[in-house]
């Protein structure tokens, strides 16, 4: 069998960034006008592109990478619990409860993020009032902070969304694993925390990361509940210098940045988890030996 060369690929990147810059060159090669190229660059740079506006917009924007960050995982960890929580009532068939998973995922899945985020903006306080007159409490509507609406809308949408990857993870381990680990006497719930949740890790953890990834970049849609996290802040510069594409080239930039390194930090976990899993199957039947 003919050994694929490796280093093929590096020909063809280098050919289409080659490609690419002849594109950019070529029409004023054909079409010269006012401007050189060179000229023209450094024209689009002073006036069309301020750089100065592009660089300045990082100085507003990183610093509110906290709140991006907070309202992601709070909305990652709450959803990824709630998720499992529904893959079992799912797993399990329990009546009722599986019906009403159904309906929640149902509709969840069948409607935007954006609109979910103003239903639970405006939903909850006018809830809060209802049970204020009713039961003449007296709950403070206004105290309620951003982060709360924010991280309730999107850890209801992970959930439902998530529920099916886990339940998906947790029905492909094998069921002569846990009919083992059962003969050695282990409880249902020992099984499952021992063997059927790790090995449903190892399947889960790159689907999940993708939505983590995806919650991510849809942290940008928090300023409806009036939460100020990146995109936010990038709106009001925007708005106020008037410079919305140099501003949002910079937070285009600085979630780009985020997403890979998140990206490296699940590739490093789902690695991790499958050699653990390697050295615990080499391990089992070394076990079993001995016994």
């Amino acid at each position: 069998m003919k050994k694929k060369n490796s280093k093929t690929p590096y020909f063809i990147g280098i050919g289409v960034l080659i490609a690419s810059l002849l594109v950019i060159i070529f029409p004023f090669i054909i079409l010269p006008g006012k401007y050189s190229f060179g000229h023209f660059w450094q024209m689009f740079f002073s006036k069309v592109f301020k750089f100065s506006a592009f660089t300045s917009a990082f100085t507003y924007v990183i610093p509110k990478i906290p709140e991006t960050l907070i309202v992601t995982s709070i909305s990652a960890v709450f959803g990824l619990l709630l998720g499992l929580f529904l893959a079992l009532i799912k797993i399990n068939k329990i009546p009722v409860l599986n019906e009403l998973r159904g309906l929640f995922v149902s509709f969840v899945r069948g409607t935007p993020i954006y609109v979910q985020l103003i239903l639970t903006y405006t939903g909850i306080p006018l809830i809060l009032q209802a049970i204020n007159l009713n039961y003449g409490t007296n709950l403070n509507v206004n105290s309620i902070p951003a982060l709360f609406y924010a991280a309730l809308a999107f850890s209801l949408n992970e959930a439902a969304y998530g529920s099916e990857t886990i339940r998906a993870a947790i029905e492909s381990v094998d069921q002569g694993q846990i009919e083992a680990a059962k003969s050695l006497g282990m409880t249902s719930f020992q099984v499952f925390m021992r063997v059927t949740l790790k090995e449903a890790a190892v399947v889960a953890t790159a689907p999940l990361g993708n939505a983590l990834i995806g919650l991510l970049k849809g942290t940008s849609l928090a300023f409806v509940v009036s939460f100020v996290e990146m995109t936010a802040e990038a709106q009001i510069i925007g708005g106020s210098n008037f410079r919305m594409l140099e501003t949002y080239s910079a937070l285009a930039l600085t979630y780009w940045a985020m997403c890979i390194i998140l990206e490296f930090l699940i590739r490093r976990l789902e690695k991790s988890l499958r050699i653990e899993m390697i050295d615990t199957k080499k391990i089992k039947p070394l076990i079993g030996l001995r016994g």
